[in-house]
């Protein structure tokens, strides 16, 4: 199987969540309660959620960095995931919204992108910045507010 939940599992969550109920372009952190307490970020790209996994808690005051590697895209309906990925399946473990809203996109291109981040939690501009093309590893953090908002 590869690094994210089995398919089976993903097509549940699909059947049973109506992602009518979402606002678009949907932003949303999950806290999972796997192997590792982790923070799942994900935003919605081109009809999919694009994630990163934070080791630590999300940044919520500029000077704050956090670690985001890449992960497999989830479908747009797993952002109203919340309960348990069962046993046997990648991330098996407890799953509860941390933070949900929407974004704009500020800056965009394959390696930094800069979004206005409209949550419950997170307000502001943040940034993910991509530092080894190699590899999964991007920066997550607040930046100051930027004078065309």
């Amino acid at each position: 199987m590869s690094q994210e939940i089995n398919a089976s599992f993903c097509e549940e969550i699909v059947k049973k969540i109506d992602k009518k109920d979402l606002k678009r372009p949907v932003y949303v952190i999950q806290e999972h309660h796997a192997k590792r307490l982790h923070w799942d970020l994900r935003f919605e790209f081109e009809n999919v959620l694009k994630s990163w996994a934070l080791p630590k808690s999300p940044p919520q005051k500029e000077g704050e960095k956090r670690l985001a590697v890449v992960v497999d895209d989830h479908p747009l309906e797993y952002a109203l995931f919340e309960g348990e990925i069962p046993e046997g399946n990648y991330g098996a473990g407890h799953v509860k919204t941390w933070d949900i809203g929407t974004f704009d996109i500020k800056e965009k291109s394959s390696k930094k992108m800069i979004l206005k981040i409209n949550g419950k939690k997170l307000k502001g501009n943040y940034c993910l910045l991509h530092f080894r093309p190699a590899e999964k590893n991007w920066l997550f953090f607040k930046v100051k507010n930027m004078k065309k908002d």
